[in-house]
């Protein structure tokens, strides 16, 4: 771990995950630190350059800042089977218009026969009466987004006392109750358990707001139970059970190639028992009971094991799975040997889920649950961030899940999350069976992370590849500002030079509800409220790099690079001493090529508030264009960001590039990221 901030996979509220400054390793030579001329960099073209993995860029998830409830799963019920807590209807009301009277309680006595619904919402309404409306309302998380022409799926499952019949009325409405925006016929409810649906459509008059709720009603007195009730929005695909249509598609922009899932400390869960436990996130939702999550809410599993494939093939990506290993927040684990096979099962279990055929036991489930076909899997993460088990039984762990993997899928690449260097700079332990990639995390300050540019220009190249599994430069909440995405795009930068070494990276966390009580963790890739979302400059940085990456990585020399003064904290052990200042270049530099298109993709930092002009070399180069394209993320201040409220203050802006050729000059912005686009056909 790198950080003096606990990661979105290690840090939460139980574990209390703490760590020092980290003592940076110098910075390699690739980019000369010099205060003199003007820059020049060189990229050699008549040397064959590293093949670019493919799956370089993907996207990294977990249950963090209600990035599924409240977030990209769709529902906009919050708390629709009525267990975020025990012993009250938390995020629910009662309706009480015109001198109706009504009482709203938890009801344990009566589950939904054949489900995991055992908790209900008891709605006491004896004195209901022709208009005197009574009922329940839910403002969903932080509200509920009405939008005009707009369909939406209502549905619920109700019994009453008696088999007289009840009628209800189910509508979205303001808060106050004055303003209808769309209602239904909700049916007469009797005494045996139904579930109820409808459709609400908005009208194209409405006006877009969150202050809405909504609202189940009745004015015939009597006593009615609720569960499960739930509303969606339009979805992504139109997906039953899908996704929130605006944060999917920045997702899909990205153009990601893969998506780790399901986290993270999600994975792992605080204590063995809330682990992610994916055979209960099959089938309909009424079958899944829904678990405590690790950041201090309960997760509904509305997102299940399908759901996460799903997404993946929406996005046209493939999927990395993270399996359970043993290990828990707490510090629980479960030792090698016997204790540790019914969890190795489990993962085995869950591979044949995603990849067997319908003549498989797991994959005949799939089939079941709509998707008959297999989905594409070749990396599977045993684990998540298993330095941290005190206990140092990892190195058993792994070797019982990588015999067992390997040994039925042998075509399988295994990530292990211990093996990569420390934050010093250090090796770690090699696990007694050799991973395919280990997993490294890296959370730093802009100015660390931009040191940090060339960790992997002298790193061991005979060990295994490396995936960057979770990493950020952190300014800027709740989501990240220019000088956060500055780093990153220099930290990127390093990991395209690097592309024999880092096979994978992806940036966490990625989503983030900005309502108070929605944010977890400060620093966030893509920021949204019920209505609306936005990418912060980071965001913009990932689509620039993903968006615009060769399949060869040319080598780069970078001379007379500029430097500015980073000051690194004190250490915990001597806080009246000061570590030595460090030179972190302003400039940094990465230069890809795509065989197929015909073009070099370079990308330049500017990391400071005044322009640099650069003079670029394409050695050996054949023929370059006169003109190409420049995409250009820049602003006036570094602390400049994007918000719900302007979320296209600092984008990206493409315009015509000229004077190219195999020698020019080119001025970039201060404060910039920028993506020439040379084409050498």
């Amino acid at each position: 771990m790198n950080s003096i901030i606990p990661s979105p996979g290690a840090g939460m509220p139980v574990a209390q995950r703490r760590f020092r400054a980290p003592y940076l390793l110098s910075l390699a030579a690739l980019i000369a630190p010099l205060a003199t001329a003007q820059t020049a960099v060189r990229i050699d073209l008549s040397k064959p350059g590293i093949p670019v993995s493919p799956t370089l860029y993907g996207l990294m998830t977990e249950e963090i800042n209600y990035s599924y409830d409240g977030g990209l799963y769709a529902e906009l019920v919050r708390n629709r089977v009525f267990k975020d807590d025990d012993k009250a209807p938390v995020h629910w009301s009662v309706v009480q218009d015109a001198g109706g009277s009504a009482a709203i309680a938890l009801d344990h006595r009566f589950p939904v026969p054949a489900t995991a619904l055992t908790t209900s919402l008891r709605l006491d309404a004896a004195r209901a009466a022709q208009g005197h409306r009574v009922g329940i309302a839910n403002a969903g998380y932080w509200g509920i987004p009405v939008k005009p022409n707009t369909r939406y799926r209502a549905s619920f499952y109700a019994r009453t006392a008696g088999a007289g019949g009840v009628p209800l009325t189910v509508s979205i409405e303001g808060v106050d109750g004055k303003t209808v925006y769309a209602q239904a016929d909700g049916g007469r409810i009797d005494g045996e358990w139904k579930r109820y649906s409808v459709t609400l459509t908005t009208g194209a008059k409405v006006k877009p707001t969150t202050g809405a709720r909504l609202v189940i009603a009745t004015e015939s007195p009597g006593t009615i139970w609720f569960n499960q009730v739930s509303l969606f929005p339009p979805t992504y695909n139109d997906r039953p059970n899908g996704n929130r249509v605006d944060l999917m598609q920045k997702l899909v922009d990205m153009k990601p190639r893969f998506l780790r899932f399901p986290g993270g400390n999600y994975v792992e869960g605080v204590t063995v028992d809330t682990r992610f436990k994916w055979k209960e996130t099959l089938g309909p939702i009424a079958q899944r009971p829904g678990h405590p999550g690790t950041w201090g809410y309960r997760s509904s599993d509305g997102m299940g094991l399908l759901e996460f494939l799903e997404w993946v093939e929406d996005m046209k990506a493939e999927p990395v799975l993270a399996v359970f290993a043993g290990y828990a927040l707490n510090g629980e684990n479960v030792p090698a040997g016997p204790a540790l096979q019914p969890f190795v099962q489990e993962a085995l279990d869950e591979i044949e889920y995603v990849t067997g055929d319908v003549s498989t036991k797991w994959g005949a489930q799939r089939a079941k649950d709509g998707h008959p076909a297999p989905f594409k899997l070749r990396y599977v993460e045993i684990g998540n961030e298993d330095g941290f088990d005190k206990k140092k039984t990892y190195d058993g762990r792994y070797t019982q899940f990588h015999d067992a993997i390997k040994a039925k899928y042998p075509q399988l690449k295994l990530i292990s999350t211990v093996n990569g260097k420390d934050w010093l700079g250090q090796q770690q332990k090699v696990t007694s069976r050799v991973p395919d990639l280990v997993d490294e995390h890296f959370y730093y300050t802009p100015l660390q992370m931009m040191h940090d540019a060339a960790r992997y220009d002298s790193y061991e190249r005979k060990g295994p590849k490396v995936f960057i599994g979770e990493w950020a430069a952190q300014e800027g909440e709740p989501t990240t500002d220019l000088h956060a995405a500055l780093a990153d795009a220099a930290f990127m930068t390093g990991m395209e030079r690097n592309a024999d070494v880092v096979e994978m990276s992806c940036y966490a966390p990625l989503l983030v509800n900005v309502n108070p009580g929605g944010v977890q963790w400060r620093y966030n890739l893509v920021g949204y409220d019920a209505q609306g979302s936005y990418g912060s400059p980071s965001y913009h940085v990932q689509k620039m790099f993903s968006n615009y990456l060769g399949n060869v990585s040319l080598p780069v020399t970078a001379q007379k690079v500029s430097t500015q003064t980073w000051q690194e904290a004190p250490r915990d052990e001597t806080p009246q001493v000061l570590p030595p200042a460090r030179d972190v270049p302003t400039m940094f530099f990465s230069a890809t090529r795509s065989e197929q298109r015909g073009e070099i993709y370079l990308k330049v930092v500017n990391a400071i508030g005044s322009a640099q002009t650069v003079q670029v070399d394409l050695a050996g180069a054949a023929k370059v264009a006169a003109e190409g394209k420049a995409i250009v993320l820049s602003s006036a201040q570094k602390e400049d960001t994007n918000t719900i409220a302007e979320p296209a203050k600092v984008v990206p802006v493409t315009s015509k590039a000229s004077g190219l050729g195999k020698q020019f000059s080119y001025s970039f912005a201060p404060y910039s990221v920028t993506v020439l686009v040379l084409s050498t056909k």
